[in-house]
């Protein structure tokens, strides 16, 4: 923001602006008159927009200017916003010593308010319970000092201010671990068999979202073959990455054992449903077997896998839909299927197709009518499908993986379709 960028100011006592009574009447006490105006602060997780509905509610309480003031930023203190008149607040570098000299905390926890100008200036420390500065409420007029009552009525709005920026921040900071957490687990899966190319993306829904449960893995398997998993953890936030981490940790000890798809998700339902905090949560796994020149899938309450020609066309292959993971119920199935080198798979988390108030049957029909033409590899693949899919705007987190076998010259390659035997 500007030095001085002035916002709109309060209305006169006694009026009406839409949504409700923005100003007290003449006859409030200044007590009731904060009380209501604390229902209209913090109203968001948004801290400039904390700041401005707080100047605005003392501005329109005392009937003068607010601004809140910013100290020790780098060029020196400045008003970050103002209601009213400027005229009536003090040059910021002039109230700056007294507020770092007297501003702070008695010993009950209240917060000492600073004068200037013959208590026509109220200056109250924007200071959270866990002693953090979020800065100075500044109010100032020209025709009357500050009455005790309104002193008081000020503090409170501005306490009530400083516990929202606290709760803002905090949530910033609990998004961002989420985020890095995210990240870290997403960013580097188990390598794959040197014979498969793999690519993965991950977008998170919205921009300050906390991260959900969606993910990826590749576990690198004996005689060449390469297990492939995509999963969605229900909910978002910190406890949804935390149990996709777990199901994650859960998949790589169990894949250690070289089961099939189908006995894997068997244990990872045992292990999720004997936690009873653990969310339930969709899994696709694909295990790849290049000798063969098949994939073997089994599904766990998840959307089917596509499958993308070298001609670009797209289809989906059938997978029986067991129970998600975490709910005991176990009854999963394996289907096998020929995997040519020409052809990608492609495994995703719903949030690629879904759409809101729109069939899942036509969500999957768009992704099987896309063209992607004569993609050149796994990484064109991914990014034909996010644009056609619109994917930068789904409604969900959106995790996808594209595996393509490597051309081998010595292979006689089948046409795609079930595999001799059909399930597994």
């Amino acid at each position: 923001m500007g030095r001085y960028e002035s916002l709109p100011g309060p209305a006169p006592a006694g009026s009406t602006e839409p949504g409700g009574d923005r100003s007290p009447d003449v006859d409030t006490p200044p007590g009731l008159s904060a009380l209501r105006a604390a229902v209209r602060i913090g109203t968001t997780l948004d801290e400039d927009l904390t700041w401005a509905e707080l100047i605005r509610e003392v501005a329109g309480l005392v009937g003068g200017a607010a601004a809140v003031l910013s100290l020790g930023r780098e060029g020196g203190p400045r008003y970050e916003a103002v209601v009213g008149n400027p005229a009536a607040l003090p040059a910021p570098g002039r109230i700056e010593a007294a507020v770092r000299d007297a501003a702070g905390r008695g010993d009950d926890g209240s917060v000492h308010p600073v004068f200037e100008n013959r208590r026509r200036v109220l200056c109250v420390p924007l200071a959270a319970a866990n002693g953090h500065s979020y800065g100075v409420l500044v109010s100032g007029r020209e025709n009357a000092p500050f009455s005790p009552s309104e002193i008081e009525a000020v503090t409170l709005l501005t306490e009530i201010a400083a516990s929202h920026l606290r709760h803002a921040r905090e949530y910033d900071a609990v998004s961002g671990m989420v985020g890095r957490l995210q990240r870290a687990l997403l960013s580097e899966p188990a390598r794959p068999h040197p014979n498969l190319d793999v690519a993965i993306r991950y977008l998170p829904v919205g921009q300050n979202t906390l991260i959900g449960g969606d993910w990826c893995e590749t576990v690198r398997l004996h005689f060449g073959r390469t297990l492939l998993v995509v999963g969605d953890v229900m909910g978002h936030g910190l406890e949804a990455a935390v149990d996709m981490n777990a199901y994650r940790s859960s998949l790589r000890y169990t894949a250690s054992a070289d089961l099939p798809p189908h006995r894997i998700l068997r244990q990872l339902d045992d292990l999720a449903s004997s936690e009873p905090d653990r969310r339930p949560a969709t899994c696709l796994i694909a295990q790849i077997d290049p000798n063969r020149g098949q994939v073997t899938l089994a599904s766990a309450g998840h959307l089917p896998p596509a499958v993308v020609e070298s001609q670009g066309r797209t289809s989906l292959l059938h997978v029986p839909v067991g129970p998600p993971l975490g709910t005991g119920l176990g009854g999963y199935e394996p289907a096998t299927y020929r995997l040519d080198p020409s052809q990608t798979l492609l495994l995703f988390t719903d949030g690629l197709v879904e759409r809101r108030d729109e069939d899942i049957d036509q969500s999957l029909h768009r992704l099987a009518q896309v063209d992607f033409g004569a993609a050149t590899g796994v990484e064109d693949i991914l990014d034909r499908a996010l644009t056609r899919l619109d994917a930068r705007n789904a409604e969900d987190d959106v995790a996808v993986l594209a595996a393509r076998l490597h051309q081998r010259t010595s292979q006689a390659h089948t046409p795609a379709g079930p595999a001799a035997g059909g399930r597994g």
